[in-house]
């Protein structure tokens, strides 16, 4: 977490990192074990780190604003542990997932406590819209899990229906996190359209260099394994696109191999996808997505806080892991 644009609100993200703490105190051990397991693992937090830009942005004078970047914390930790569990991954930021080290039923029971956990600090900040905006997000995000196992294996997945996954999925908590941070700081109806707009087009722009990285990436960096994306059955763009512009024997290959599961050989799938320009109209896509970001924040008055916006959503996009 040394870039700039974290420098911006150090104060606030430790205090966050101490909220995050103490909100995990409870009576059961293992909770807590597993709790403070994934939140040592640590991670980018970006969607915190979007709340606390966006209310401060809006010239937010108070402190809810770092109960608000806990609560989107710990809703997305809670939806990476059920994930894993979904994925049956046993990797993630270099570590082994909860469900490799405790089991399915504790990673599954632990999501549920860090939600509901959320979910009552949501009622001490008091605040009818961003209780709404969170709980529509929640509810946005279990329709785009449930919507993605129906792409799962599937080579017949269009390009429409990948990007209806990651707008619900993944860029769901980043719109959730700017947009709740301006509603918070009381801002213009203006800007709270603008940054909830910039949070989308952020969170679509992450998942796409997200699934570039996955075959493009080194374990080390990713923390992952590469091509565990492909391993796990999901058909992302770059897949769709390889299968669209390939020649027939090209997409027959990229078709097999997301119906099978199995690659003999992995290397030439990862040519396959860089050959057919998969990888490249993808990186075209994030960039288009982060130029209209980046334009959202016109709206917002000048200050350091709409300049780390801007930086961290170039960054996104140059991000190698």
């Amino acid at each position: 977490m040394d870039h700039p644009f974290y420098n911006t609100v150090k104060a606030d993200f430790s205090a966050v990192d101490a909220l995050i703490k103490s909100s995990l105190v409870t009576r059961v051990p293992l909770v807590e074990e597993i709790s403070t397991y994934l939140i040592e693992a640590g991670g980018k937090r970006l969607r915190p780190l979007l709340v606390l830009l966006a209310a401060k942005a809006c010239n937010y004078q108070q402190h809810q604003h770092i109960n608000l970047a806990t609560i989107i914390e710990f809703l997305h930790t809670a939806m990476l542990l059920h994930d894993d569990v979904v994925d049956e991954s046993d990797l993630r930021r270099g570590r082994k997932t909860v469900n490799a080290a405790w089991g399915n039923p504790a990673s599954v029971l632990v999501g549920d406590f860090l939600h509901s956990r959320a979910f009552e600090m949501m009622v001490e900040i008091g605040d009818l819209r961003v209780m709404e905006i969170l709980s529509h997000a929640t509810n946005t995000i279990a329709e785009g899990e449930v919507q993605q196992l129906g792409n799962i294996r599937n080579p017949d997945a269009t390009e429409q229906s990948y990007i209806e996954v990651i707008n619900r999925k993944t860029a769901m908590l980043f719109e959730a996190a700017s947009h709740s941070g301006a509603v918070l700081a009381g801002a213009s109806p203006e800007q709270e359209l603008s940054l909830q707009q910039y949070g989308c087009h952020l969170g679509v722009a992450f998942q796409l260099i997200d699934d570039i990285l996955d075959y493009e990436g080194s374990t080390e960096q990713l923390g992952k394994n590469v091509g565990d994306d492909f391993a796990e059955g999901k058909v992302t763009l770059p897949l769709i696109v390889a299968m669209r512009n390939g020649s027939p024997e090209q997409a027959s290959t990229v078709r097999q191999a997301i119906l099978t599961g199995e690659v003999a050989d992995i290397d030439n799938l990862l040519k396959t996808v860089k050959a057919t320009g998969g990888l490249q109209y993808t990186e075209a896509l994030a960039v288009a997505e982060i130029e209209k970001a980046t334009a959202c924040l016109e709206k917002l008055p000048s200050s350091v806080y709409r300049d780390a916006m801007h930086d961290l959503a170039r960054y996104s996009i140059n991000r190698e892991y």
